[in-house]
């Protein structure tokens, strides 16, 4: 959300007050947290009728800070301005369903993954979709702009039109109004929220699952600012803890029908199991 400006006695207050309560030093304990999250990712994060966030990313931010015993706010976002967030100090960590590649390695520090799903396209039933350079030709095909999707289908589905869009929610929108042709995006995301919704009860997966390393990286993790060593440690350890304690299978069984976290041996960046 779009804040007024701020005078600058006022800015400077500001920053100070958060100087010494928010943002880490790299080797301090963390006490409060302001942690990026989107809002439009189901079933991984969105706003519910009450106007309060929910989701498995939602659930596991407030898993993780209660494990850490520190105070979070949740501050909703735009994917693609996550990381231009973080790095700018207003987040202090980013919980967004955000893939672990080596791209975004070279800008932020991620802890080990807490998820990691392929990915597919959608299309109407019934569509045939070929998915080469000739059948691609002149179709319209939907992602969410500066996601890993965005990029894979950037450099590989050439031919075609690539959609964008700030919001999974509102590629989906438009793949029902039949705007686009097919949309790539995270498995779960698709067959969660839109195939088992009444909105996408016409629509079905197509095509191969797409899961080069390149692209889609070793699954999902918690984006920090690469100073932030004593944080990513934090993070980590409570991650460990609330899979052996039985917490995060707990959230896990309140969205999926399988184990979302995937192989255990991949995504595991601090070499502790």
């Amino acid at each position: 959300m779009q804040r007024r400006h701020l005078l600058p006695t006022a800015l400077a207050a500001l920053l100070l007050a958060v100087g010494g309560q928010t943002l880490l030093a790299a080797d301090a304990p963390a006490r409060k947290l302001r942690i990026g999250v989107e809002g439009g990712y189901p079933p991984f994060s969105e706003v519910g009728p009450d106007g309060k966030l929910k989701g498995f990313d939602i659930d596991i931010a407030n898993a993780l800070c209660a494990q850490m015993k520190v105070e979070c706010t949740l501050v909703q976002g735009t994917f693609d301005a996550m990381i231009p967030s973080l790095q700018a100090r207003k987040f202090d960590a980013v919980i967004a369903s955000m893939s672990i590649t080596p791209e975004r390695q070279k800008a932020v520090a991620f802890s080990n993954k807490y998820y990691q799903t392929p990915a597919r396209l959608v299309v109407k039933t019934g569509t045939r979709l070929d998915v080469t350079p000739e059948g691609l030709k002149g179709k319209r095909i939907g992602v969410q702009r500066s996601t890993i999707h965005d990029r894979y289908a950037t450099d590989t589905f050439k031919s075609a039109e690539i959609a964008r869009y700030g919001k999974q929610d509102e590629v989906f929108l438009d793949l029902a109004a039949g705007r686009i042709d097919a949309v790539l995006a995270d498995s779960v995301a698709i067959d969660v929220g839109f195939l088992k919704t009444p909105q996408g009860k016409a629509f079905s997966f197509t095509g191969p699952v797409y899961d080069d390393p390149k692209y889609f990286g070793i699954g999902a993790g918690i984006a920090l600012r690469k100073s932030d060593t004593a944080l990513l440690a934090q993070f980590n350890d409570a991650l460990r803890a609330i899979r052996a304690d039985g917490s995060y299978k707990k959230i896990q069984d309140r969205y999926f029908a399988f184990d979302v976290y995937g192989d255990p041996k991949l995504g595991i960046l601090d070499g502790k199991p």
